[in-house]
């Protein structure tokens, strides 16, 4: 490849995948559905499972944590599945899945009696899981078939941009189904909302679902699969003995403690991000006045929008500060920012929390994976990433373990309540991984070829 063909600019990048894969636009179409349906579902879901299925708050915690935990955990097999079947059966596959788990999410609250509830509730949860599972490696394994090394780089970008663009759109239309308050005042009229409840919502998500399944069935044809496809996602050719499963497992990173540390060390942090779907919503609904909790989605949504925003652009600023140095700063900035809670409800506060929150993720969330990179040995890149989301499965899982008894304790719906405590503790939890990091800072930091010491 020559230099000028590697060194596109953005507008040239995005006119080539404008023109030449349908393929690629097709995989987003799905990317930007699902990002509406799945996030709107999980911004309401710890209010849906406790005041439409009658979950208590602990089993509340335990359900969405499970489902958050799984999805991930199915992650880690859903690449084998779309290698299998192919990015458009895996799509396929993954939109009947969350279509039929939406379904029955919808069904719940009007079947049956309690127990009855509950168990179609879990049950749709599972299902969902698997399907979100799958469809995530399966966009990416798209969008590597539909780009080339010219608009690789840019393709992936384009994903996780239409992916949050998606989360922000829902996060919109979603208070607009769900309450009948003024939605807009454009001045020579008022749009009032729907009055559809959380129940609305999901009805509404289970329809954007069933639209992309049409949608995808209709246009992203077998023809069209080969046609647009431009990179074949090919198994290696192996040659000579077979490793062993003694071997392979002997090749997995555990024995890397460099790498070890690190992904865990950021479990404390992590568990801020879990606490966004499985604390915000009750703290928000319990504490503050209807009039705010009308507009949580709103509220939820400024983290996505101030993502997609500021994550490229804070990559291309600090392309050349050290990683270790950028993780410190954001882990910080996000496990301090909890502390802006603790001195009581105030939607100023709460609008400050979110903003400051989603600096500090856009500060290092893009810079885990490349540090992850940095330290894997050549050829064993792809086990490090995978084993990468580990952590992130850790905080989701165990984060729901506490949680709700969490909740029932400082912010119940009625009796007395303690927010500040509450967020008190869950900032000096969070601080275990930037103190930790600065500690560890000299042993952690890669020296690359080259590279002076600092």
């Amino acid at each position: 490849m020559s230099e000028t063909t590697q060194k596109l600019s953005i507008k040239e990048s995005l006119s080539i995948l404008f023109k030449a894969s349908k393929g690629f636009w097709l995989v987003n179409a799905v990317n930007f559905g699902d990002g509406i349906a799945y996030f709107a579902i999980l911004t309401l879901l710890t209010r849906f499972l406790e005041t439409r299925v009658g979950m208590s708050s602990v089993s509340v915690g335990l359900a969405v944590s499970m489902f958050t935990g799984l999805v991930t955990l199915f992650m880690f097999g859903g690449g084998f599945v779309s290698d299998k079947l192919g990015v458009r059966k895996a799509i396929t596959f993954s939109l009947v899945s969350v279509l039929t788990g939406r379904i029955l999410l919808c069904l719940a609250p009007v079947i049956g009696g309690g127990s009855l509830k509950q168990s179609l509730a879990w049950t749709a949860l599972a299902i969902m899981a698997v399907g979100e599972g799958v469809i995530q490696p399966a966009l990416y394994a798209g969008t590597k078939e539909y780009t080339d090394s010219r608009t690789a780089t840019i393709g992936y970008g384009i994903l996780y941009s239409i992916m949050n663009l998606g989360i922000v759109a829902g996060s919109f239309i979603s208070p607009f189904i769900r309450t009948p308050d003024l939605f807009l005042n454009l001045g020579f009229t008022r749009i009032y909302g729907l009055g559809l409840g959380i129940d609305g919502v999901f009805r509404v998500c289970a329809g954007v679902t069933a639209i992309m399944l049409v949608n995808h069935l209709f246009f992203f044809t077998k023809d069209t699969e080969e046609k647009c496809r431009v990179v074949l996602n090919e198994a290696p050719v192996i040659t000579g003995r077979s490793p062993t499963l003694a071997e392979k497992i002997k090749e997995l990173p555990f024995g890397d403690w460099k790498f070890m540390f690190f992904i865990f060390i950021l479990l404390p942090v992590r568990t801020l991000f879990a606490h966004q779907f499985l604390t915000m919503p009750d703290y928000v609904f319990n504490v503050f006045p209807p009039e705010v909790n009308a507009k949580f989605e709103w509220i939820n949504g400024l983290n996505p929008l101030i993502i997609v925003v500021f994550v490229p652009l804070v990559a291309a600023l600090t392309e050349n500060v050290n990683v270790i140095t950028m993780m410190i700063i954001g882990t910080m900035l996000s496990a301090l920012t909890t502390f802006v809670l603790v001195p009581g409800p105030d939607i100023r506060l709460l609008m400050l929390y979110v903003i400051l929150f989603s600096f500090g993720e856009a500060l290092w969330s893009s810079r885990f994976l490349e540090y992850v990179a940095g330290i894997a040995p050549p050829g064993k890149i792809g086990a490090y990433m995978g084993l990468a989301g580990i952590p992130w499965f850790m905080a989701k899982f165990t984060t729901g373990l506490y949680s709700g008894a969490m909740i029932k304790r400082f912010i119940p719906p009625h009796g007395p309540q303690d927010s500040s405590t509450l967020w008190l503790i869950y900032g000096f939890i969070a601080c275990i991984t930037p103190v930790t990091l600065i500690i560890a800072r000299k042993w952690l930091t890669v020296k690359k070829e080259g590279e002076t010491k600092t």
